[in-house]
């Protein structure tokens, strides 16, 4: 069922279907691969003057000038990749992998790799140089204070639908290891986290899962939210924060704590990521390679479609450059 599950949320986010039980290699398998940009980009991320992204079998790359592959310490899939600074940053993925660079992006060390609980980490986001968090797969959640060096796991029971927290307080009455068994896959997916304009976080997930905290993420509340789908990104902007998914699926709210309304898009293809393009609008991409901006007035148009492909990340480069990563490698999307 574990299997299966993950395999369903994995294919809907890119339309692939792709191995749970990758298993992570020591890091004297540092192998480069001729072809690796051309192969699946799940992220990139810019601070400053230092663009990193990373994808499939455990693939990081740098940017200077054009996108080079550098040594990997995993061949798990890599989902996220997150900046604190032009030097520091952390990349998550399967395994529940872990992965640090002190250098901008030139090497990386295994923080954390734990293959036996089989769940992916979807997103990392630090605070500073030594605090923050990472989530995935069925509520994973860990929390470094020391910059990764530790990373302590939280359960958050507070984000559970009312009738499982029940149903696991009496099953840890009855049956303690069915209960921790239970326990481990009752909590939805955490897809992603972003820290709003108010400081606030926010994360979304599967079944329509957005919740906020005001206290980095030790506790939550859940919003009654208007959509039970898939929600798989965010993106926060000066005026407001949308958060997209399964189906052609984006909402807008001006806060992110509520009064979400749902924007009209032209396709039903699921939206995977986005990117604030000017103050007025945000560019967004997704499956079937679809390319939409998104105007502050709601009004959304289909810019682009690149076909036979699924576009998953989008972001700048340090000249300004937009680069989309997906399921063909990156994409450089010319400037109108």
């Amino acid at each position: 069922m574990l299997f299966s599950m993950l395999r369903f949320v994995l294919v809907s986010f890119v339309s692939l279907s792709f191995c749970l039980n990758v298993l992570a290699q020591s890091p004297s398998d540092t192998e480069l691969q001729p072809l690796a940009d051309k192969s699946l980009v799940l992220d990139i991320a810019t601070f400053s003057d230092t663009s990193v992204a990373v994808g499939d079998r455990g693939h990081l790359f740098t940017f200077n000038g054009q996108w080079q592959q550098v040594p990997s310490p995993t061949k798990a899939l890599l989902t996220k990749v997150f900046l604190a600074s032009a030097e520091k940053g952390w990349a998550v993925g399967h395994d529940a992998t872990i992965l640090h660079t002190q250098d901008g992006g030139q090497s990386w060390q295994v923080q954390m790799s734990s293959p036996e609980i089989e769940k992916p980490l979807m997103d990392v986001l630090m605070f500073d140089d030594t605090s923050g968090i990472a989530v995935g797969a069925y509520g994973l959640f860990y929390r470094t204070q020391d910059g990764g060096k530790t990373w302590q796991d939280e359960y958050h029971q507070e984000l559970l639908f009312e009738e499982d927290i029940a149903y696991l307080e009496e099953l840890k009455a009855e049956d303690e290891a069915l209960y921790l068994s239970e326990r481990s896959t009752l909590l939805p997916h955490f897809n992603r986290v972003v820290r709003l304009n108010s400081g606030a976080l926010l994360m979304v997930g599967e079944l329509g899962l957005v919740a906020t905290s005001d206290d980095l993420g030790y506790t939550w509340q859940k919003q009654d939210f208007v959509y039970e789908g898939s929600l798989f990104n965010s993106v926060v902007t000066e005026t407001g924060v949308y958060v997209m998914g399964l189906r052609g699926h984006l909402f807008y709210s001006n806060t992110g704590t509520g009064n979400w309304q749902e924007i009209p898009l032209p396709t039903k293809a699921t939206i995977n990521g986005g990117i604030v393009l000017n103050e007025t609008t945000v560019r967004l991409v997704g499956n079937a390679g679809i390319i939409l901006d998104v105007k502050q007035t709601g009004e959304a148009d289909l810019i682009a479609q690149r076909q036979g492909e699924n576009l998953v990340s989008i972001m700048t480069d340090p000249q300004g450059q937009l680069w989309i990563g997906g399921t063909k490698g990156f994409v450089k999307l010319e400037q109108e």
